[in-house]
Parts: structure tokens; C-alpha cells; sequence
């Protein structure tokens, strides 16, 4: 059998975080297996399900690369399709219109209610004859669920699960109106996209023993299982904005790269052994389904960060860069060159792109700088005659190196009496406008001679 999986999101938002766990799980498995994984959009509330909506999720896929094998299916143009599929039903005597109205519905509420039960239909139209329906009530259609016995499923990440059959109603697959139920168009979807292996939520457990009556009562195969735990924040309670149920697009907003976000939420309920940091492709080769954990995750945006701060190590210099001046937005081709230059020191130390960004922007910057409050605070009169002394000797230098620079930073400060740290922070706050850069010898390896005494210029001529 080829493995087919899909991820079916339905476009009332943005593509959340558990959403993308679930995408990269199929998509993990299909490619594990060789198969196939595919996106449906489930857009049948057209209130809700909105363009921006599903450009959304699109985008969000898209970033994170996982977008579907084939063009993504639209639910909503398959309704004709799930509605002739009831008829079918009705027609083999394996679905039944029910003509109850409202005030039956209701009395059924109440009496379950007050026997503490759920509410469950009771099948008073299962067996009737249609020729005693009343006047004026559009009739449902149900599915005539099997009343005796047990359905088990062996669901590859919740094991061994059964229900009583009795505990399923006659539940609806076409409405009053005509238009087919989320029970029925997700089962004929799934069907007709061929998929083996439906991957989701644990929130839709319960309807897994429901579908797999329909499947049944159509008979076809019914698709393999494997119902995901939900994520919780940090400290096990649900899952909201303030523990970081935000989109997917925020995290990129804020900073974060595709391929950290992937390997964070791949070990947010999977796991290798001792393995953190995971690339794509071990990814594909290690994951299987008996490895995801059976409890809920908790989700750890420290965690997210020191991983993000990794991969941002690893990620090659010039997609940084990229991504900076990306950032930045209006800069030169002089302002490129150095960022790009300095990219290896720079990050070095950044855990989002948002820091990245803003450690490079002095890259970018032209005199005079802006300056921190700390970084004015070091340029006493004091340093500032040091760094006049510094600038005559970097001036006097033919050679412009790392090492050379050092040098001179060195020779100045032992001349003053002075530690080198005592010279080498005013300096750094001198040519970066802040106190915190990559090395200071380095920074100004990188912005070459020029600029490098434009800066201490700039300062020092400020004092004066």
C-alpha cells in the first residue's frame, strides 16, 4: 500500500502552531514512507473561511515547506459530490431521512439531560415510514449507526481504542437544507483523495468511531489512524496566546527561522533518543508514528529560542544577510558588503533575527551615529582623549587588520596606563554606538580604514 496523508486546516485564521505540527507530521510520515502528502482546505463555512484566511495558512505552509505534492483541494467543491453520497445511502437502506422537529429535538435534550446522560438521538425516524412525516419540516438525513457490539481501532499513537457501539447516535450527514455535514465531507474527501493514514488532533478521537461507521455502511476501506496529542503551554494548562498559541507568521515576525521552528515542533511530542537538533532529512529517515508520545507537550518558547539561536549559527552568512537588510530595509551596496562581512561575528551571540537585525544595523548606519545611553555614557572626556590618540595612531597605519588594530588599541592603552578594556569599550561604543558588538578588532577589520576614523572623527571632533 503507498501511503497518502493529509492536513486539513480550516481557514478561520492563521495557520496556529498545532496546526503546523500536524502539517509536518504528515508530511514527515508520507515522506518516511515514500508516499504522498496533500492539503485540503475544509472552507465549508463560508462565513468564516475567508481569502485572506486561507492565503494564511498558504503562506504559512509555504515557509515553513510544507506545501502539498499536488495542487491543495478545495471542500467546498466537493458539496455536490458529498450530498449524492447521502442519497447513495438512503438508497441502500444504510441512511434514513428524519423528519423530527425542533420541539422533539428539544424534549430529547431534556430527557437526557435530566437522566445525566449526553444527548443522543433515539431513532424514532429510523424505522418509520416516510409517508407519516409532518407538514413543513425539512427532513435530515442520518446515518443508521450499528446498535450492537463494539468498534475497535488500532490507532497508531493512542493504541487499542473501543467504544460501544450503542454509545454512537444515528448522527447527521445531510442537513435540512440540503448542504452535507463536517462527518460526511470529511469521510468522502478522504476517500476520494485516497488517503491511507489520517494524522490529527486527539481532539477528533470521537469522531474517528463515527466516520469509521460511515466508511463502512459505503464500504470502503476504512483509512488507518493516529490521533496527535494536543500542545500545552508550560505549565500544562491549555494552550494560549500568553504561552505562545500565536500563528505562524508571528514566529517568523518575531524572528525566528523556518528550519527552528520545524525541529522544535517535530521534538514537541516525538522523539530520538537524546536527539535536539535534527535536520530535515534525519528527520525523514527516523520518524515513525510509535515514536510520538501519548501525552500532551508542553510547549517551551526558551526552548524555541536557544534552538532558533542555533540554527541561525549554522544558517549560511549570505541568507542571513539577506534577511537583514530584508529587515533594515533601505540599504546601500557599502552598507550590504559590510553586513555580509561581519555576518560570521555577528551571529555568533543572536537568538532571533530581530536581534541579528538590529546587532547589524551600525553596519549599515553613516555618521554621525545614534547611541545608546550606555554607550554615551563611556565616552567620559577621558576617553575621548584616549580615542584622539587612538585615531592618530590608526591614521598613521598602512596595514588595516584585525591584528594590526589590536596593535595599536594595545599600544595606545599601555601609553595611557590603562587597562585594554578601559579603551577597547569607549572604542566599541565609538564605531558601533552601543556596548555590545562582535569583537571590536573585528568590527573594525570590517568597516575598513575609512570609516573606521570617520566614526572616531565623528566622536572625537564632537568633544572638541
Amino acid at each position: 500500500m503507498s501511503v497518502v496523508t493529509r492536513f486539513a486546516p480550516s481557514p478561520t485564521g492563521f495557520l496556529h502552531i498545532g496546526g503546523a505540527r500536524t502539517a509536518l507530521y504528515n508530511w514527515l510520515y508520507a515522506r518516511h514512507m515514500g508516499g504522498k502528502y496533500l492539503v485540503r482546505i475544509e472552507d465549508t463555512d463560508k462565513a468564516r473561511s475567508t481569502p485572506e484566511a486561507v492565503q494564511a495558512i498558504f503562506d504559512g505552509l509555504a515557509w515553513l515547506g510544507l506545501l502539498g505534492d499536488e495542487e491543495p483541494v478545495y471542500q467546498s467543491a466537493q458539496l455536490e459530490r458529498h450530498a449524492d453520497v447521502a442519497k447513495e445511502l438512503v438508497a441502500k437502506g444504510r441512511a434514513y431521512y428524519c423528519y423530527c422537529t425542533p420541539e422533539e429535538l428539544q424534549t430529547m435534550r431534556e430527557e437526557a439531560k435530566a437522566a445525566g446522560k449526553p444527548m443522543r438521538y433515539n431513532g424514532m425516524w429510523r424505522d418509520r415510514d416516510p409517508s407519516e412525516a409532518p407538514k413543513g419540516v425539512d427532513p435530515v438525513v442520518r446515518l443508521k449507526a450499528p446498535l450492537e457490539g463494539e468498534t475497535t481501532l488500532a490507532d497508531h499513537i493512542q493504541g487499542e481504542v473501543t467504544v460501544q457501539n450503542q454509545q454512537l447516535d444515528d448522527f447527521v450527514l445531510l442537513r435540512g437544507d440540503g448542504t452535507p455535514t463536517y462527518m460526511l465531507s470529511v469521510v468522502v474527501d478522504d476517500h476520494d483523495m485516497g488517503i491511507t493514514h489520517v494524522l490529527r488532533g486527539d481532539d477528533h478521537l470521537n469522531n474517528a468511531f463515527r466516520q469509521a461507521a460511515l466508511y463502512r455502511a459505503m464500504d470502503w476501506d476504512v483509512p488507518e489512524f493516529g490521533h496527535i496529542p494536543l500542545i500545552h503551554g508550560a505549565d500544562g494548562g491549555k494552550l494560549s496566546k500568553r504561552h505562545g498559541a500565536l500563528g505562524v507568521d508571528a514566529y517568523r515576525d518575531m524572528g525566528y527561522l523556518p528550519e527552528a521552528l520545524n525541529n522544535y515542533l517535530l521534538r514537541l511530542g516525538w522523539g530520538h533518543g537524546d536527539d535536539e537538533i535534527i535536520s530535515s532529512a534525519q528527520a525523514i529517515e527516523w520518524f515513525t508514528l510509535d515514536a510520538v508520545g501519548r501525552s500532551p507537550s508542553r510547549f517551551d518558547l526558551a526552548k524555541l529560542e536557544n534552538l532558533n539561536g542555533h540554527y541561525i549559527r549554522e544558517a549560511d552568512d549570505e541568507r542571513l544577510a539577506n534577511l537583514v537588510i530584508a529587515g533594515l530595509g533601505d540599504v546601500d551596496e557599502v552598507g550590504r558588503s559590510r553586513i555580509l562581512k561581519g555576518m560570521d561575528g555577528l551571529k555568533q551571540r543572536a537568538k532571533t533575527m530581530v536581534e541579528l537585525t538590529e546587532n547589524a544595523a551600525f553596519y549599515a548606519a553613516s555618521v554621525p551615529l545614534n547611541f545608546t545611553e550606555k554607550a554615551q555614557n563611556l565616552l567620559t572626556e577621558e576617553a575621548l582623549s584616549q580615542l584622539a590618540a587612538l585615531t592618530a595612531q590608526l591614521e598613521a597605519m598602512t596595514d588595516w587588520s584585525e591584528e594590526s588594530v589590536e596593535q595599536a588599541v594595545r599600544a595606545v592603552a599601555e601609553k595611557a596606563d590603562v587597562k585594554l578594556g578601559k579603551l577597547a569599550q569607549p572604542l566599541r561604543a565609538a564605531l558601533t554606538g552601543s556596548t555590545v558588538s562582535p569583537g571590536i578588532f573585528e568590527v573594525a577589520a570590517v568597516l575598513e580604514r575609512a570609516e573606521t576614523l570617520a566614526r572616531l572623527k565623528a566622536v572625537c571632533g564632537t568633544a572638541q
